[in-house]
């Protein structure tokens, strides 16, 4: 794609690195084919395509973002299917990402509308405020129907729809500090807390722990690190991002220098995404430029980092048919494909991939609140693909795609690690025990 920005606009490393994205785009469309938003709405608009030119339009003409643009960058689940398809190697992800910057900067949204992103950055990234917001939640559900009918609280609707009927105490959160394996010690990583994991699947880094530490590797849930910084990222909110990598950067970098980090482990994909991209996202603080790339280095998805080692029998074989969902953090922001699947497979589940896999399930962050109605056709679309495979649950790595999908289905969704776990030697998931 021609590109005509001018030498002061690409002084801007932002801008210069879009500039650098969009020469690669040569129009193929292929891209189309596998975006969820236009394979749901039929809109060029609505694809990675339509959204490179009007991205392209507004910063080359330095133009403030205008109400259109923004319909369409919202409308976008940062799914990244579009990346895996793409023959020229375009970086969506990267261009999507400053749009969505330069939008906040430039844009004055509706009022109800700034209300529902400002209560979402304030509350989902604190497992406190999260934890209180879910207890207030449960109680307003009734309200539910009301707020989807009146104009910009759609959101507040879905909101109250997704929260949990029951939360697990908060004890069930594995304790800060050191976990050491009974015997000889293998290996020592640090593993990512997060902030809504913590609050909806406690159990999933605990299941986490167990497997590892019986597999020799000391797990250390370091004191300061908090949300990766995701959530607000993908609202445009970048300070905020920032602020949320450099201090993670510093809690991990102080436990390398200390006592040494094999890897990073993050239990939730759409976080692993983010954590792998600190590199880039600080690339131009002199202070972090380097530490955020060894980090993101560092960064393994539990299953990423399972099949580096040399992984034992299975205590039992569950014999169980699973259908294994691979989130689009995991599949298209990670490259993670085959790793779930053979480890699944390897402690004994059948394994069966749905159709249209590839196809994201509408959670995407905060993207089921803001576009419920888009993302409730995605959720109800992979349901129904996940059901016809006959299978008796679901696998999947991220906390965003087990309450979303667990919100359409009739069976049961776990995360990845808790079956693995299970299968050599921990407790059955309390999903399946139900």
């Amino acid at each position: 794609m021609q590109t005509n920005f001018s030498a002061e606009q690409l002084a801007d490393s932002g801008v210069a690195e879009a500039e650098k994205i969009l020469r690669k785009c040569v129009h193929c469309g292929f891209c189309t084919a596998t975006c969820p938003t236009y394979v749901t709405l039929g809109n060029e608009l609505d694809s990675p395509r339509g959204r490179i030119y009007l991205i392209k339009d507004m910063l080359e003409n330095e133009r403030p973002a205008d109400a259109q643009i923004v319909k369409h960058i919202d409308r976008c689940l940062s799914c990244l299917a579009c990346m895996t398809t793409c023959p020229s190697g375009v970086h969506y992800m990267h261009l999507v990402d400053h749009a969505r910057a330069h939008i906040e900067k430039t844009y004055k949204r509706p009022f109800l509308n700034r209300l529902n992103r400002w209560i979402l950055a304030l509350v989902l990234p604190y497992p406190e405020r999260f934890r209180a917001s879910v207890f207030m939640a449960r109680m307003a559900r009734p309200l539910s129907p009301l707020f989807k009918r009146l104009p910009g609280l759609k959101p507040v609707g879905a909101m109250l729809d997704l929260a949990p009927r029951k939360l697990a105490p908060s004890s069930s959160r594995i304790a800060f500090g050191s976990h050491r394996p009974e015997g000889e010690r293998k290996g020592r990583v640090a593993i990512l807390g997060g902030c809504a994991q913590p609050v909806l699947e406690p159990q999933t880094n605990a299941a986490a722990v167990r497997l590892l530490n019986r597999l020799g590797i000391e797990v250390v849930a370091p004191k300061g690190e908090g949300c990766c910084g995701s959530l607000v990222h993908h609202m445009g909110r970048e300070e905020e991002a920032l602020a949320a990598a450099r201090r993670n950067v510093d809690v991990w970098m102080r436990e390398a220098e200390e006592d040494g980090l094999d890897a990073i482990i993050i239990t939730a994909s759409g976080c692993g995404t983010t954590i792998k991209d600190y590199g880039y996202m600080l690339r131009d603080d002199p202070a972090y430029a380097e530490k955020a790339a060894r980090v993101s280095e560092l960064a393994k998805d539990i299953t990423e980092y399972l099949a580096s080692l040399d992984m034992p029998e299975p205590v039992l074989r569950p014999n169980l048919k699973v259908a294994y969902h691979s989130a689009c953090s995991m599949q298209h922001g990670q490259k993670i494909t085959r790793q779930p699947k053979e480890l699944l497979k390897a402690a004994g589940f059948e394994v069966a991939e749905p159709a249209e896999g590839h196809l994201c399930c509408g959670s995407a962050g905060t993207y089921n609140i803001m576009q419920s109605d888009i993302a409730t056709q995605l959720r109800d679309r992979k349901v129904r693909n996940i059901e016809a495979t006959g299978a008796e649950l679901v696998a999947t790595g991220n906390v965003g795609c087990i309450t979303q999908i667990g919100q359409g289905s009739r069976l049961p969704v776990v995360h990845t690690v808790k079956l693995l776990d299970w299968a050599h030697g921990g407790p059955k998931p309390e999903e399946l025990s139900a």
